[in-house]
């Protein structure tokens, strides 16, 4: 970057400020801006208070000709409109679930030995306030909304129960469940005797489901970036709604099994057997931070239903965790035979990383859990294990960089001649010249390093959705799933948030470590100018600390901890090898290579070479089309 670059960017900042000093507005614009916004704010209470005031009127109505329905003994369901809500409990080892008689559906599921967020032993995913699921059955003359009528138990022990809803003339609404031998419920929806109620034609169903997703976890930010509305299409692969963006009623257009209502670590799912229909609607809203709510989902989806009554629409559930391997035991034990895909509930990242994580990280995670070991070890031996693989790599880039550093004197001497900044091509070349003469490519070491890249996308991907770390304590960390403060406040601050995470600083601090380690043994290769535009590049360079900082301060203390421990040993591995390379002997090594090359200059070869005789093409090019300048301006 020399000083005409840098004075242009000087005169860019000066007329951006005085540009935004000149266009700042009035002391009257401000003021007419303020009147304005709370007009604005006036007319939006206004609007939010006639919305409120129909929802509740319609809400009257409703109720209104509910108690007529109730009253008029002529109705379909008479009987089924008129009860009161009982509770109906199936449990296993590790779920329990609660129903309502009235709607026949589920009020509250509970996962047994998982902490919630307040240190319950057992974790609650939703309940009647929280979560609302609706059937509803569109005949000729009227609609069957099971979230009106109150149901009569029947068959029922601690894994089933069998849900009716009487109609005239002995017409039946048959709500059927079976709850598995751990997170799978089973559930089938049949209409009895109400074949001319309903269109030969109309052969779906209509279901409602709302739930607002609870905040489960001690990080907020965090687990709301992992919580997100997901389905999978039944063509294949799955397909969710951006975690940060809100969507209301989002169509989507393909035939799905399932859709999930997700957080970072539990997941509540409905599968149908027969699929979902196409446009379905999706919504999910983010939630504030303080409403301990992640997201407010809803679904609008269609179903197949025989109005014949012959055969039932079946449907599975799933309400547990986000584990991988348990994800598809589970899925094991639907009955509708289908490749599900329920695994893919637990992202390991974007094609490439998932590939990593899917059939390396995953079983080397797994070996290394049945140990019986803290995670905080697994988490190192990880991290050990990849700078075992990758450490070929890692040295032959640094050898990549110590010849060229071994090299610059004999570079200096070669291109001091080519000082000004129309011979920088020149210079270029001479250098790839004396490169190839010693047998060194510059780029040798680039493409090894570039290999590591993936590994660290991978594990930032893997790390955040296992949920084996949830809760697992390590050193001073008490849970490596979420943030280690050492340092907490009531308020937000910008960037920063409420807290300071402890991993999150070290990681910063080895990252500073290794950046200065690296500028230093690149700066000792750097010819001419190169080290001096490397004085700019490294300020950038010790910049990206700070960067990572207001980007991981929320992030889990697992992922913190895994940087900061795999930053430390590169730089160890990084000073051992720059203290046990002799830098003389690797000299004599590089001069032996040019004696050979010179009595044998057709063993020049390399990256070097390539380049090499790709600038000497560019540059007879250039001389080319100058002559041909000239010869024009001379006619």
């Amino acid at each position: 970057m020399d000083k005409n670059t840098i004075t242009g960017f000087i005169l860019i900042a000066a007329i951006l400020i005085v540009f935004s000093w000149w266009n700042q507005p009035s002391e009257e614009q401000i003021a007419e801006f303020r009147k304005q916004d709370s007009i604005a704010a006036v007319e939006k209470q206004k609007a939010e208070e006639t919305k409120k005031a129909s929802e509740e009127a319609k809400k009257a109505e409703k109720a209104s000709q509910l108690a007529e329905n109730a009253q008029d003994t002529t109705a379909l369901f008479y009987k089924a409109q008129n009860g009161s809500a009982q509770d109906i409990v199936l449990k296993n080892s590790k779920l329990e679930l609660v129903f309502s008689t009235k709607g026949a559906t589920i009020q509250k599921a509970t996962i047994k030995g998982f902490e919630d967020r307040v240190d319950n032993p057992d974790l609650t995913l939703f309940d009647e306030k929280d979560q609302q699921m609706k059937f509803i059955l569109e005949g000729k003359e009227i609609n069957i909304n099971s979230s009106e009528l109150y149901f009569q138990p029947s068959d029922q022990t601690d894994s089933t129960v069998t849900f009716t809803a009487e109609a005239s003339s002995g017409k039946q609404l048959v709500v059927k469940y079976l709850l598995g031998q751990d997170y799978m419920l089973h559930a089938s929806v049949q209409a009895l005797g109400m074949e001319g109620l309903f269109s030969p034609q109309k052969k779906e169903m209509a279901i409602e489901w709302t739930d607002k997703c609870r905040q489960q976890e001690k990080g907020f930010t965090f687990e709301n970036r992992y919580a997100s509305l997901t389905w999978h299409e039944v063509d294949g692969g799955t397909d969710y709604l951006n975690e940060a963006k809100e969507y209301i009623d989002e169509k989507v257009g393909d035939e799905i099994d399932w859709v999930s209502f997700k957080n970072q670590f539990f997941s509540a799912v409905m599968i149908a057997k027969d699929g979902f229909g196409k446009d379905n609607l999706m919504t999910s809203i983010p939630q504030e931070k303080g409403t301990y709510y992640l997201k407010e989902y809803g679904v609008k989806l269609k179903a197949a239903f025989d109005p014949s009554g012959k055969k039932p629409t079946e449907f599975e559930f799933y309400y547990g965790p986000n584990d991988f391997r348990l994800l598809q035991r589970v899925e094991k034990q639907s009955t509708f035979g289908k490749d599900l895909q329920l695994e893919r509930l637990v992202f390991l990242g974007w094609p490439l990383f998932r590939i990593i994580n899917r059939w390396f990280t995953l079983y080397v995670f797994d070996w290394l859990t049945k140990l019986n070991i803290n995670m905080g070890i697994v988490l190192i031996l990880i991290t050990l294990l990849l700078k075992l693989i990758t450490y070929p790599m890692v040295k032959k880039s640094y050898m990549s960089s110590a010849k060229m550093r071994v090299l610059k004197p004999k570079l200096e001497e070669a291109t001091k001649q080519y000082d000004k900044p129309e011979d920088q091509m020149m210079k270029q070349q001479a250098m790839m010249s004396e490169y190839s003469k010693y047998g060194v490519s510059p780029l040798s070491g680039c493409l090894p390093m570039l290999i590591q890249a993936p590994i660290w996308i991978a594990m930032f991907n893997f790390v955040p959705n296992a949920i084996q770390l949830r809760r697992e304590s390590f050193l001073w960390i008490k849970d490596l799933s979420t943030y280690d403060p050492i340092l907490e406040w009531k308020s937000n601050l910008w960037l920063i948030g409420d807290h300071l995470s402890l991993t999150c600083i070290l990681f910063c601090v080895a990252n500073l470590l290794y950046s200065w380690m690296s500028m230093r043994q690149q700066k000792d290769q750097m010819v001419g100018q190169q080290a001096e535009q490397m004085k700019y590049m490294q300020w950038m360079m010790y910049l990206m600390p700070v960067m990572f900082f207001f980007m991981f301060n929320d992030y889990s203390s697992g992922l913190n901890f895994y940087y900061f421990v795999s930053l430390f040993i590169s730089a160890a591995i990084m000073w051992t090898l720059r203290k046990t390379t002799n830098e003389e002997k690797l000299l004599a090594i590089l001069e032996k290579k040019y004696k050979e090359n010179q009595a044998n200059p057709k063993k020049v070869s390399g990256m070097a070479a390539r380049i090499e005789k790709m600038q000497k093409q560019t540059e007879e090019l250039r001389k080319m089309r100058m002559q041909q300048e000239q010869m024009k301006k001379n006619k």
